[in-house]
């Protein structure tokens, strides 16, 4: 989640999560929730029934009403009856444990919502490759963007052969500060309709009251130049051009693969972007049609205009077309100034839609976290969410007890009377 983040959140007049049976069924009954007090929570923590007891504990005790619990992390699955392996750390438990099931059947005891965080476009590290042979980096290369700096070596080798992701991941390792991992596209419409059927499975199988998508976005701007999506972008745009064009691009094409993506710039961003959006599209329905109170969220960069040019995210016509329910801005800065004006900005984009104010805990003492959820309250947001349960509870943090600390400043804040704040 550093690099990005998605949340489904908690609206009013949300899905309880009280009493609810772990697998597919009734998600609750209606309730005002004023507040989301929300943990991201990476998938480390699922690994044991006893990591998630004690998950389920310390949000409870520390006052936050939602877990984004982390089920899809780099195309595995921390759920059952899926169509991508079951996650290797998972391997020392038994197959009857299933980590969502067991999240939701206790959390829903102590009246705590949860939403399954998925990572849409990030499959992969490029550190380590997936161990399973069935998974879609092994099974599906072909799926996989391309940086701009291979579109030509890479165009010349089969996806299938071992070449091909090994000089993928290679050329990753020596990007790690700006690429996380290895990305599947938007654009290949294989890839979309496989996300779509993991979203539909997950909502239906599971009582979850929320979806929450995080890398719903590129690596960079100079990412999709795999054949495919070369193909298919010249596909969509070759009917559009006059005819003197679309001759002198195809006889380029010849001799140089990214003629049309070169050729027609402002076009093959715009249909990047555009394709990003009816991915987003398609997720929201899917997990609509199968459970239709669910809330649909997505984290963000928080800086739109950065998340546009360089990232091909446009959140905010999400926001607007109702793509999504709501929006978390991974606001992780450590300066006042610049978190109150990440929020600021996406509640002026918010179209009627929900912000919850992300707050990049990890980076913060205690008593900066506290303000900025104050600035956040102050701004209208509809909620916070801190990165991340785990960075904060695991052993060697510097504050002793910080969510303690956090929950029981934040609802001392939301329970003083208007005036008073």
């Amino acid at each position: 989640m550093l690099g990005g983040a998605v949340i489904v959140g908690c609206l009013s007049g949300f899905l309880s999560g009280a009493g609810s049976p772990a697998l597919a069924g009734d998600a609750g009954t209606a309730r005002q929730a004023p507040e989301l007090r929300a943990l991201w929570v990476l998938r480390t923590s699922l690994n044991s029934p006893q990591s998630i007891a004690a998950l389920v504990d310390s949000a409870r005790v520390n006052g936050f009403n939602t877990l984004l619990v982390q089920v899809r992390g780099r195309g595995d699955a921390y759920y059952a009856g899926g169509t991508e392996p079951r996650a290797v750390d998972l391997a020392r438990q038994p197959a009857s444990f299933d980590p969502l099931a067991e999240v939701l059947r206790a959390a829903h005891e102590a009246d705590i919502r949860v939403h399954a965080w998925i990572n849409v476009n990030l499959v992969s590290s490029a550190v380590a490759l997936p161990i399973p042979r069935e998974h879609l980096v092994h099974r599906r290369p072909e799926w996989l963007m391309v940086p701009r700096e291979l579109a030509g070596e890479l165009s010349r080798v089969d996806p299938a052969a071992p070449a091909y992701v090994r000089r993928l991941a290679q050329w990753t390792r020596g990007q790690s500060a700006n690429v996380e991992g290895l990305y599947a596209s938007p654009i290949h419409h294989a890839a979309v309709e496989h996300m779509t059927t993991i979203v539909r499975g997950i909502a239906r199988r599971y009582a979850v009251d929320g979806i929450h998508f995080d890398y719903a976005r590129y690596p960079t701007e100079r990412f999709d130049y795999s054949r495919d999506a070369v193909r298919e972008f010249r596909a969509w745009v070759e009917p559009r051009l006059p005819a003197a064009q679309r001759q002198g691009l195809t006889a380029r094409a010849k001799v140089n693969v990214l003629a049309f993506p070169d050729g027609l710039p402002a076009e093959w961003r715009r249909f990047r972007v555009a394709r990003m959006t009816t991915m987003m599209s398609r997720l929201r329905d899917a997990a609509k049609a199968e459970r239709p109170g669910v809330v649909v969220s997505v984290a963000v960069k928080a800086d739109d205009r950065d998340a546009l040019e360089h990232r091909l995210q446009e959140w905010p016509r999400w926001l607007e077309n109702g793509t999504v329910d709501a929006v978390a801005p991974m606001a992780y800065t450590t300066e006042p100034s610049q978190f109150t004006s990440q929020i600021a900005a996406a509640r002026a984009a918010a179209a009627g839609r929900q912000v919850w104010a992300g707050i990049g805990a990890y980076r913060l003492t205690p008593a900066q976290t506290v303000a900025n959820i104050t600035s956040a309250r102050r701004l209208g947001a509809e909620g916070f969410v801190l990165f991340s349960y785990d960075s904060l509870t695991q052993p060697g943090q510097k504050t002793r007890d910080y969510l303690a600390v956090v929950g029981r400043a934040a609802r001392s804040q939301a329970s003083a009377p208007e005036g008073s704040r």
